[in-house]
């Protein structure tokens, strides 16, 4: 009976092994701190400078690093975190001690789409404000939000927003409306080409998509939004807490590690 062979590993790819090495020197390196360029890795690795471009576009796309054309490739800012939690753009980022904007790209008095109708409760075709929003943090554009308004419950919402008040802080202070709970989906998606355009990324940035649809204590729709996020530069996190636990774990339940 001859012994079984173990099945072969495929080699790992050379760009993948000078990934894996550059992520390492990465870590802990302060942002702005330059990175080799491709002919020195190129030279140093002894790797096509294909290889290079290859590993470079990886840590790109994960946010470790970025590529600033004519002047060069360097460690990224962290990638910015926010709680999955029902609460506004501007409030999160000031939680952060980052500096929150937005830049209002259009407005529209539309006819509701089906799935736009559905979410807020409304009839088919009824009238909704559309406005879509660039948000920044500290100065970078980092997402494309889409936000949908029934418009005869909330007129005059967007000359207030135009002027970068927080859409919560209207809808409390000038109609009494607070959301109180939310249903959001989280998904990733390709970039759109206009979204692209409009946060300054490359075609391949994968993105985050969140939509969410809010009511009050009432029950009553208050928006639905879908927001584009850079998946380069922003982190969501969540704190989740098992239904009926009251903080003991179940009886031979074993602690993840």
């Amino acid at each position: 009976m001859t012994a079984r062979q173990s099945p072969r590993e495929d080699p790992v790819p050379k760009y993948y092994e000078l990934r894996q090495w550059l992520r390492q020197q990465i870590d802990g390196l302060p942002p702005g701190t330059p990175v080799p360029p491709e002919r020195a890795l190129s030279e140093q690795f002894n790797v096509s400078r294909t290889t290079v471009r290859q590993a470079l576009h990886d840590l790109a796309v994960e946010g470790r690093i970025i590529r600033r054309q004519g002047r060069g490739t360097f460690v990224a800012t962290p990638k910015v975190n926010q709680n999955v939690a029902l609460t506004s753009y501007t409030e999160a980022m000031k939680a952060q001690g980052l500096r929150p904007g937005s830049r209002i790209v259009d407005v529209a008095i539309t006819e509701a789409e089906d799935v736009v109708a559905s979410r807020l409760g409304l009839e088919k075709n009824a009238s909704v404000t559309r406005v879509e929003r660039v948000r920044y943090a500290n100065g970078e554009p980092m997402a494309v939000e889409t936000v949908y308004l029934d418009h005869l419950r909330f007129p005059g919402i967007v000359e207030e927003l135009a002027v970068g008040t927080s859409l919560y802080a209207i809808l409390e202070e000038r109609f009494g409306v607070v959301p109180v709970e939310a249903e959001e989906t989280i998904e990733t998606v390709l970039a759109p080409p206009s979204a692209s355009r409009l946060l300054g990324s490359d075609a391949s940035t994968p993105m985050l998509l969140l939509t969410r649809s809010s009511r009050d204590a009432d029950g009553r729709p208050v928006e639905y939004v879908r927001s584009l996020y850079r998946g380069d530069r922003f982190r969501l996190t969540a704190q989740l807490t098992r239904e009926g636990a009251r903080g003991e774990r179940p009886a031979g339940a074993a602690l993840a590690t």
